[in-house]
């Protein structure tokens, strides 16, 4: 019980870093190395699938991931870039605080359902997987955009 309400703590505590870092982005030119970092970064967290706490099967890894990249539609269609002075910038969205907050509810809800069955190791690898196909999805799909926009530069 305990690490099942830290873990979802540090979920909202980095949804509220995101919000930050996204509304500071959207001060600088956007960049491919910008874009491309953050799930980078990211997927170091797949290490902790080499404890067996952590293992699940193939049909809840394409679960997951299936899940995350659908969960990632909202982030897609909100994402937005912009020409200025020459360099392309992120437009912050109205709805991203909306979004991300909503997004981790759902997340939250499904966490506390699921791991009513399920070992909290395996549910942290199932989320884990979940957010790591969500914030790729939608990076591939700010780095399409970003590069559709650099070649009318």
């Amino acid at each position: 019980m305990f690490w099942a309400i830290a873990s979802t703590v540090v979920g909202m505590m980095m949804a509220i870093a995101m919000i930050f870092v996204r509304l500071k982005a959207s001060r600088k030119p956007a960049s491919v190395m910008k874009i491309i970092l953050p799930p980078l970064f990211m997927s170091t967290g797949a290490l902790m699938f080499i404890f067996p706490i952590f293992q699940i099967g193939w049909r809840e890894v394409v679960e997951a991931i299936f899940v995350g990249m659908v969960f990632s539609i909202l982030l897609t269609l909100t994402t937005k870039f912009e020409i200025r002075d020459g360099e392309i910038y992120l437009i912050p969205s109205k709805f991203f605080v909306i979004i991300l907050f909503g997004l981790l509810l759902v997340r939250i809800i499904l966490k506390w359902i699921i791991g009513q069955s399920v070992a909290v190791g395996e549910t942290s690898g199932m989320f884990f997987l979940l957010a790591f196909g969500m914030i790729v999805t939608w990076r591939l799909s700010m780095l399409y955009k970003f590069k559709k926009l650099q070649k009318r530069l």
